[in-house]
């Protein structure tokens, strides 16, 4: 049980740091020991509240018009992604999937380092709310969600804000669903509550963290941790 705790310090103080990627540290630090069926449902009811409470944290810079949409396309994809991880084995799909977001973070990243600005086509954003559905139904794993924030937020503070949002609506319909298909387990509810001081103190020493990097850094920051987050996706799917 010490590995779980570990896993919950540092999934949730990467999340205060940097947004997201909660899911990526915690199932990296526990798939080799747990199956993927054990760990999304405890790593849902731990990111859960957490969402809640950087949403509520960053209301002010909330673009509830603008994210609408896509937390409608994501949960259509989320239903998806939920029967295929109780009844398909999700390793080629976890392959394009890592690919696909190593990708987006890359092109990013140049876009980034070139100053561009430009807005996306909306089927561009359709299809990136499609995939961040179901790649987070499947996984929990929000990376491609993260990309799609990112780029239609202009700060840190309002890219978490607007993530953890959309998040915390995902995570809404997600614990139902899981609910009802039987995912969530009194054994894994236990966990959870087990798990949330850890949770909740890597949440906090990580959004302390965060007061410390400058904006351009923590952009960068969360560019490196898309890429990272495909291609440890897609070595999962492999080996």
């Amino acid at each position: 049980m010490l590995l779980w705790y570990i896993a919950a310090f540092c999934a949730f103080f990467i999340k205060g740091l940097c947004g997201f990627a909660n899911t990526l540290v915690f199932t990296s630090i526990l798939s080799f020991g747990a199956a993927n069926l054990e760990i999304t449902p405890v790593e849902l009811l731990l990111g859960y509240p957490s969402n809640l409470l950087l949403a509520w944290r960053g209301r002010k810079l909330l673009q509830p018009r603008r994210m609408a949409p896509v937390a409608a396309l994501v949960l259509a994809g989320n239903a998806v992604g939920a029967l295929l991880l109780k009844n398909l084995d999700a390793r080629p799909v976890r392959a394009v999937c890592g690919v696909a977001i190593m990708l987006t973070g890359v092109q990013m990243l140049l876009r980034e380092r070139s100053g561009s600005k430009r807005e996306d086509p909306p089927a561009v954003g359709a299809a990136m709310g499609l995939a961040a559905g179901v790649l987070s139904g499947l996984f929990g794993i929000g990376a491609m969600l993260a990309a799609y924030v990112s780029r239609r937020t202009d700060s840190n503070e309002a890219f978490k804000a607007n993530l953890s949002a959309l998040f915390a609506v995902e995570n809404t319909f997600r614990v139902v669903l899981y609910l009802v298909l039987g995912i969530i387990t009194l054994s894994s509810a236990k966990s959870a509550l087990l798990l949330l001081p850890a949770a909740l103190l890597g949440l906090f020493c990580g959004l302390q963290g965060a007061k410390k990097l400058n904006e351009t850094h923590a952009r960068y920051a969360v560019l490196a941790l898309l890429i990272v987050s495909g291609a440890v996706l897609t070595a999962k799917a492999i080996f």
